[in-house]
């Protein structure tokens, strides 16, 4: 990825000396989940706002989304690492086989839908590992400059045993992960009332401290059929989930949210970046 950037990026990331400024990682999940959020993505990208965007190697989708990031210089690519499925009308399963990882599935070959069902079926540590890499590869082999790697929906950070596998990956493959670079806080939208998500970034971004490391972590995409087809089988999962989706896109688009990022002078960071100034020696488990 090239490090210089035109417009946005060189406001958001001079530091001026004697002003102390915090950093603030921006982080799009769910690249390559499937068209629309990969549409999505593009639209934002087109701002010029430097962001992280984590692709879903077992979907369907990801070939786009990674033909999509290839076009942008003010983007940092990671893998989200992934061992749930968890929309009713949709699954995808295991890239290293079904096959292979027999623990990790359901009885039609699927990623379970909940972290719950998933521990319930006494995964093995071995198989985790195994599809973990198969992810990894898969993306190593994708053509595009792998910066990071996070996990989808928790699952592969849930137990000390995860974390210590996720250590020894990057260590081995050479990539940075979320989290683990001393980020002081995450913060997600998803959840708020769709009309008030401008409103509670732009109260996120005005009460970000002068100092720290901050994340901020986004679920986009776009209000179409397909995106208004997925039903999310968690008892707390969000109904309208396409328009919060696209609520939160036109939030991090909007002129109020990225004005504010050039007035407040925030060092907007990627994990490229980070990878490159202090390699994966600096990785502390956060948990």
């Amino acid at each position: 990825m090239k490090r210089i950037l035109l417009g946005f990026m060189l406001v958001l990331c001079i530091h001026v000396p004697g002003m102390a400024a915090a950093n603030l990682i921006i982080r799009c999940d769910d690249i390559g989940m499937n068209h629309s959020v990969n549409l999505a993505v593009r639209e934002l990208l087109d701002t010029g706002l430097p962001i992280n965007c984590s692709v879903m190697f077992p979907c369907g989708w990801y070939l786009e989304g990674i033909r999509i990031l290839n076009e942008y210089d003010n983007v940092s690519a990671g893998v989200h690492l992934t061992l749930n499925s968890e929309w009713q009308e949709y699954k995808w399963g295991p890239v290293a086989g079904q096959g292979s990882v027999p623990s990790l599935v359901d009885s039609n070959g699927f990623f379970f839908p909940t972290r719950a069902l998933f521990e319930a079926n006494k995964p093995v540590l071995a198989e985790v590992e195994k599809e973990l890499r198969a992810q990894l590869d898969r993306a190593m082999n994708s053509g595009i400059d792998i910066s990071y790697m996070d996990y989808h929906m928790g699952t592969a950070a849930s137990t000390p045993e995860y974390q210590s596998l996720l250590m020894k990956l990057a260590r081995e493959y050479q990539i940075g992960i979320s989290r683990f670079y001393g980020e002081e806080d995450m913060t997600s939208v998803y959840a708020v009332d769709i009309h008030h998500k401008t409103d509670s970034l732009v109260t996120y971004i005005q009460n970000l401290p002068d100092t720290g490391t901050y994340l901020l972590v986004c679920h986009i995409g776009k209000t179409t059929p397909e995106m208004n087809a997925l039903t999310d089988t968690h008892p707390w999962g969000l109904k309208e989930m396409s328009r919060h989706r696209q609520a939160e896109l036109n939030a991090l688009k909007s002129e109020a949210f990225q004005s504010l990022l050039k007035k407040k002078k925030l060092n907007i960071l990627m994990y490229d970046q980070l990878l490159d100034e202090k390699g994966v020696e600096a990785l502390e488990n956060p948990f």
